[in-house]
């Protein structure tokens, strides 16, 4: 005998309310993997420096950010596969490669990569906590030797699709020396595009080049359109021309930027970041959108805190140390006719971006002497 079934509303109620949990707990997982598919449109970000400046730690300050997918120094493959050219020869290279990166398209990256390539065929990818975590990572790694161990995929899919999952493109670079030729990428209506220009004191910079000479040998040839200098007088060339970079950028960005520059430009001085990082990065994230949570901060005090200068074997490595001894160090270790030397190469661009010069030894040695010219107008404005 058959048994007669009724309908009841009140037995969906269980069912339907189960499901609705289940919808919002599947929502949060999904925002949770993948937050930013369907936000408001990208911004991408290019920090903009020269070699032995401080910007591999800012780039850090960039790719810690869970927001934030980061490389550092893509256009490093354009220079080493075409190392016979110039600098002139490779600057619409260079800026062809960023666009197609802005875009999640690493597909450029076959022309400088070999046939059977992996992640790690990327310069410095370690670098970027985005390829070091899920999902481009099977298992988040905490250092350098377990992304190498966990994080390896071969091609470049994992890496498109990690980019696409952020809200931030970030991308570090020490070969652009002029504005001009980033303009089409600031034009590009598909692209918001801003630029962080990090500069640095001179002599501190030309101390850390000096210890870090053998490594930046190819790279000065380039800077120098290999012309043939002086083994004694390369570093300085190289830092003319890097000066001179300094002064253009900020000259073209500041006093008449064309309608699409204005707003999308900010210059910051490591000194600044050495005495206040978390109010100058602060700062820098409200320039880009982003925001400093406690996790961020206590990672900055814990790298901006160390104990030590740094040494060679750290030269392109991000350690703890003290940030404020790190900027000051040049004092205290240079020779007094070197430092004249920098000051009279890079003089101007000292003067344009606020930074005093000294005139004997003695005044070198005296640390409680500011060098920095505070609320100078072409650096404030």
């Amino acid at each position: 005998m058959s048994r007669l079934y009724r309908f009841s509303p009140k037995a969906l109620i269980p069912l339907v309310i189960l499901q609705g949990a289940a919808v919002v707990l599947f929502c949060s997982w999904y925002a949770q993997i993948d937050p930013f598919r369907l936000s408001q449109p990208k911004v991408h970000i290019l920090l903009l420096s020269s070699w032995r400046s401080g910007s591999s730690f800012l780039g850090q300050v960039f790719s810690q950010h869970p927001s934030v997918f980061y490389l550092s120094e893509p256009t490093w493959h354009v220079w080493t596969k075409g190392w016979k050219s110039g600098l002139r020869a490779h600057r619409f290279a260079v800026r062809d490669l960023l666009w197609h990166i802005y875009h999640c398209d690493l597909s450029v990256m076959r022309s400088y990569l070999s046939e059977k390539h992996n992640v790690s065929s990327l310069f410095m990818w370690t670098q970027s906590r985005a390829l070091c975590s899920p999902p481009a990572c099977p298992l988040m790694a905490t250092n350098h030797t377990q992304c190498l161990q966990r994080c390896d995929a071969q091609g470049l899919k994992k890496v498109e699709d990690t980019c696409h999952g952020h809200s931030h493109i970030v991308i570090k670079d020490v070969r652009f020396f002029e504005l001009e030729s980033l303009y089409p990428l600031l034009q590009d209506p598909n692209l918001d595009l801003r630029i962080v220009h990090l500069v640095r004191d001179p002599r501190a910079v030309m101390r850390s080049r000096e210890n870090s000479a053998k490594a930046l040998r190819r790279d000065n040839a380039i800077v120098l359109e290999h012309r043939k200098v002086p083994e004694a007088n390369v570093q300085y060339e190289v830092m003319q021309e890097v000066c001179q970079s300094h002064m253009r950028i900020n000259e073209r960005a500041k006093l008449k930027p064309p309608p699409f520059l204005e707003g999308r430009y900010k210059m910051i001085r490591f000194e600044d970041v050495a005495r206040n990082p978390l109010k100058e990065i602060n700062n820098m994230y409200k320039f880009v959108g982003l925001k400093l949570n406690r996790k961020l901060e206590d990672w900055v005090y814990r790298v901006t805190h160390g104990k030590g200068q740094g040494t060679f074997k750290e030269a392109f490595q991000i350690t703890s140390r003290n940030a404020t001894e790190v900027s000051q160090a040049w004092r205290v270790t240079m020779q007094h006719s070197k430092v004249k030397h920098i000051q009279e190469v890079c003089r101007g661009a000292m003067s344009l971006l606020g930074y005093k010069t000294v005139h004997s030894k003695e005044e070198q040695r005296r640390l409680d002497d500011d060098l920095l010219v505070k609320d100078h107008v072409l650096y404030r404005k």
